[in-house]
């Protein structure tokens, strides 16, 4: 009789996601096939293998999800709603609903999901919602391992990147009381490994696994090891009048984490999320998870070059949609320079756009935009970018996300602000005479009255910002000489 393959055809939910991007890495380096569910599938195209299959479609859509689903043996569930600005339980609930349905009605043989760690009968509503998940997804029938963490420690962590923008910014940090709550850090790589191993056939396996790392701590003794082994001195006063409202708002402030996220995280800082039995220890006992401060350590050297970010998320700026509400009017703002440079090298300083290199110019005006953004409820530019220099379809840049992109000569951005319309910013690069021309333009699809007078009142700063933007842009143009052929000499 043949064994059975350890790893048949997966089915991964939430590949642009923080976990999700690195579970399809760990995946795809085993050799195994992997069908990935995603709204975008541009988001995914030039980020997965050869070997691996997109499927369009969204976690509340039966008929894609069923699709979706066919011939598939383990389903990773790693979507949740926590960014929605509606009813996020209802939203997270439906869509178990449908996809526990969708699972039993395709005879797949094993459900991994990844929830989270809290316990009694006071959960927070994110906790709660995130346990009720779990629960629907094993009342289907089909055999479900629960992994239930508490906060994952690695570069572009939502959780993660939110305390170190706090012990950073903060020499003296006024806290809530939340910050002695207890809790069991995990690190990243550490829960990629309980979820690849939570897909393996040959073992037998259902139910909740709690898992963790090494150490036990409070969130205040989290953020004095972070403080320590950045060499920072930093003092923690707790006081009891910060309610999580008003904890949100400051979070919201100075993270960069928006506060209707940051309200749902604070809310479930106040349970104890900690490993209360040790079913992961005897089910996986080649797993030795990490401590915390290894986990943090780790974390830190990754800093500028994370795989994965909690901001490529396509939900982090609510639905990425190319259409526009009741478009009543295009404007354009097309400006063109030509440099003395290959496309290549005409191409380089479009690539480093945003985040810690700016926008070349005005970044004083692009900063108050984004806390004008911020103040009505947007992103801001506090995600910043992934890389400095690698740039993905879904990668997002500041307040923008990168809708395409062709290395050396093309580059659309699309507007993430709070805009009455949308907005795109795109730079073309093309071959001219012994140079190359560079074509910035930049689109604003108007939505009724609000969206033209949006446009006009904006119009006297773009005629200073955009030709200012390319003049720097070329005037970053290095412009580097080929090696002598020795054959010449």
């Amino acid at each position: 009789m043949q064994t059975p393959a350890p790893y048949p055809l997966t089915l991964l939910t939430g590949p642009t996601g923080y976990i999700g991007g690195r579970l399809l890495r760990a995946l795809e380096l085993q050799g195994i096939r992997v069908r990935c569910l995603a709204r975008r599938p541009e988001a995914l195209r030039g980020r997965v293998g050869a070997f691996t299959d997109i499927a369009e479609g969204d976690i509340r859509d039966r008929a894609r999800v069923a699709t979706a689903l066919h011939g598939v043996d383990v389903a990773y569930y790693l979507v949740h709603s926590m960014g929605s600005t509606g009813a996020f339980a209802a939203e997270d609930r439906d869509a178990a609903h449908v996809f526990a349905e969708a699972a039993r009605a395709a005879d797949v043989s094993r459900i991994v999901y990844l929830g989270g760690l809290g316990s009694g009968d006071d959960l927070s509503d994110h906790l709660a919602s995130r346990q009720e998940v779990g629960r629907i997804l094993a009342a289907s029938g089909v055999p479900t391992v629960e992994f239930r963490a508490g906060i994952v420690i690695g570069s572009g962590s939502r959780a993660f990147d939110a305390m170190r923008a706090l012990v950073r910014k903060l020499p003296i940090m006024i806290v809530p009381r939340w910050v002695g709550t207890l809790t069991q850090p995990i690190a990243i790589d550490d829960v990629i490994a309980y979820l690849v191993a939570g897909a393996d056939m040959t073992r037998d396996l259902d139910g909740i696994y709690e898992i963790g790392g090494s150490d036990r701590l409070s969130y205040g003794g989290l953020m004095a090891d972070y403080a320590r082994q950045r060499g920072w001195r930093r003092t923690i006063i707790p006081v009891p009048i910060l309610s999580p409202w008003l904890s949100s708002l400051w979070l919201g402030l100075v993270t960069p984490v928006d506060a209707r996220v940051a309200r749902k995280m604070i809310d479930g800082l106040r349970n104890q999320t900690v490993v209360r039995d040790d079913r992961a220890r005897h089910a996986f006992p080649e797993l030795a998870p990490r401590g915390v401060t290894q986990a943090i350590a780790e974390a830190t050297l990754e800093r500028d070059d994370a795989p994965t970010r909690w901001s490529d998320a396509v939900s982090t700026a609510g639905a990425w949609a190319s259409r526009v509400a009741a478009p009543t009017q295009l404007f354009v703002d097309e400006r063109v320079r030509w440099v003395p440079a290959s496309p290549e090298q005409a191409f380089a300083p479009i690539q480093r756009i945003g985040g810690q290199t700016g926008w070349y110019y005005g970044n004083r005006l692009w900063r108050l935009r984004g806390s004008i953004d911020l103040i009505i409820g947007g992103v801001g530019r506090r995600r910043g970018r992934r890389h400095r220099i690698e740039l993905s379809v879904g990668d997002t840049i500041d307040f923008w996300r990168v809708e395409s992109i062709e290395p050396g000569r093309r580059l659309r951005l699309r507007a993430e602000m709070k805009l009455p319309g949308t907005a795109w910013l795109e730079y073309v690069v093309t071959p001219r005479g012994v140079g190359a021309e560079i074509r910035q333009t930049a689109f604003f699809a108007a939505a009724g009255l609000w969206g033209r007078a949006y446009w006009y009142a904006v119009a006297p700063f773009h005629r200073v910002l955009f030709p200012r933007m390319l003049e720097h842009i070329a005037a970053a143009v290095t412009v580097v000489e080929p090696a002598p052929d020795p054959a010449d000499g």
